[in-house]
């Protein structure tokens, strides 16, 4: 008993028999292709100039891994600003909803950087080292995987530079591998996934790996922009020779079922058989239709982006569809949190903590002391110095090895501060201090005031009897051998 073939339609890349189906689309020049090329050698650019753009001396966007410190154009961000991270992805899915209800998946075809590196990038390459009757010689092969290798090696460098800066790159790239071999390795690792991406996996990645693709069923509804062929006015497909053969070619569809959607298509679907989760909306299928639909002295737009609903000639409702007045306001309340916060955010951050050990110590001059810790960042891109001081009124005083504290752009410190009181202020309950943290060449540009209380013993009572008590109950608890 033979065992059944894998149905065509399972899956664009795969044949009958199972296996892999290369795909090898010719590309088809026309409006869209056009306009998305210099889209994609605008990002292109973009990706590589951005690690050596500066704003106020810092890399326009950069992720600092090892510092746990985030660069976006001028801005610096930690890890402990949880909020933002938050809003900000938020606002981010959000308004990926929003353009894919509108423009369908424009970004997987116009944007996504698998896209742009495989169709603008390399396989140009491999029709360079494939044309002619190259592709079956060795020597062309050989060169063309090594041109991959190099531009891969080259794409992990840049992508380095997102999460270290160009000046500590150039001096890993100059030293031996054996002083950075935890660089090395990384973008040897990197340099590998890349060219296993686009050299091997290349499709399979859209139709296998990626979410998006899976998401078009929510994301999408019928007035949402696809990429569709026209029905209609395509069926039934004959043939071009028969067409002209034929007395009856007035009543053939347009479609002359020449396969042309089909050859230049990245992802090798057929477009005819309607909208499938492996189409990327690149519009070469429309591109080449338009193409053969000149040739043959016949109206263009045969496929083309458009909405089901205009495909199937649904009358339209009055109203703004539902998901386009729920994203908005959704994205308009998380941009504007995330701006509120970011308009909120200080240029430096103090807390003040209670240090660990005993709460209180009782000085012989009289006095109570509480140790606290104070925990200062400069949020700023140069050196600040913070003055640390009680406000007066409450009668404790302060003492700490540094004042002001200085510290470099981007930096954090913890001062230890040991603040005092009278033992006579504690009669009536414990006494309140402030605590205010200021800049100290510019107080106008940060200032914050700390309040707590001070701990100390309590009314009639020695704080020595106190510990006497505690060590006491220790005895008491200590376990028994």
């Amino acid at each position: 008993m033979s065992t059944p073939s894998t149905p065509p339609d399972v899956l664009a890349t795969m044949n009958t028999d199972g296996s892999r189906r290369w795909l090898k689309p010719r590309p088809a020049v026309g409006k869209t292709f056009q306009q998305r090329r210099w889209v994609a050698y605008g990002l292109i650019a973009l990706f590589v100039a951005l690690p050596f753009i500066r704003v106020e001396g810092t890399p326009v966007f950069i992720f600092e891994l090892a510092k746990r410190e985030f660069h976006i154009f001028g801005g610096t961000f930690y890890a402990d600003d949880v909020a933002l991270l938050t809003l900000f992805l938020l606002s981010t899915f959000i308004g990926i909803f929003l353009l894919t209800a509108i423009l369908g998946r424009v970004w997987c075809g116009w944007g996504c950087p698998q896209t742009v590196y495989m169709e603008w990038v390399y396989r140009p390459i491999e029709r360079l080292f494939d044309g002619k009757g190259r592709s079956k010689q060795r020597g062309y092969q050989i060169a063309k995987y090594v041109t991959y290798a190099g531009i891969s090696l080259a794409l992990s460098h840049i992508f380095l530079g997102y999460f270290v800066r160009i000046e500590e790159l150039a001096l890993w790239m100059t030293d031996s591998p054996a002083a950075h071999p935890g660089a090395f390795i990384l973008v040897m690792a990197v340099s590998g996934l890349i060219f296993f991406d686009f050299a091997y996996f290349r499709e399979q990645m859209c139709v296998i790996i990626c979410p998006y693709a899976r998401l078009q069923s929510a994301l999408l509804d019928k007035k949402s922009l696809i990429i569709a062929y026209d029905k209609k006015r395509g069926e039934p497909r004959t043939m071009l020779k028969v067409l002209n053969d034929s007395p009856a070619g007035a009543a053939a569809g347009a479609c002359i079922d020449c396969n042309a959607c089909v050859t230049t298509c990245p992802t090798g679907i057929d477009i005819r058989n309607g909208l499938q989760l492996e189409c990327i909306a690149c519009a070469q299928c429309a591109d080449a239709c338009d193409a053969i639909m000149t040739k043959v002295g016949r109206p263009v737009g045969l496929i083309r982006y458009s909405t089901k609903d205009e495909m199937d000639e649904t009358p339209r409702k009055g109203g703004l569809r539902p998901r386009l007045i729920v994203y908005p306001a959704l994205l308009s309340v998380f941009v504007g949190l995330l701006v509120l916060q970011l308009w909120r955010r200080t240029p430096a951050e103090a807390i003040v903590l209670r240090a660990p050990g005993v709460p209180f110590m009782e000085t012989q001059g009289g006095m109570v002391a509480n140790s606290v810790r104070v925990r200062i960042r400069n949020r700023g891109n140069e050196a600040r110095d913070y003055r640390l001081a009680i406000v007066p009124g409450s009668g404790v005083q302060l003492t700490t090895s540094e004042n002001p504290v200085h510290l470099g752009p981007g930096s954090m410190r913890a001062i230890d501060v040991i603040l005092e009181a009278p033992r006579e202020t504690f009669e009536h309950g414990e006494p309140r201090y402030t605590l205010e943290i200021s800049d100290a060449q510019d107080p106008a540009r940060y200032s914050t005031k700390k309040s707590d209380r001070l701990l100390g013993p309590t009314k009639g009572r020695r704080h020595d009897e106190h510990r006497d008590d505690e060590h006491r109950d220790e005895e008491h608890h200590e376990p028994r051998n």
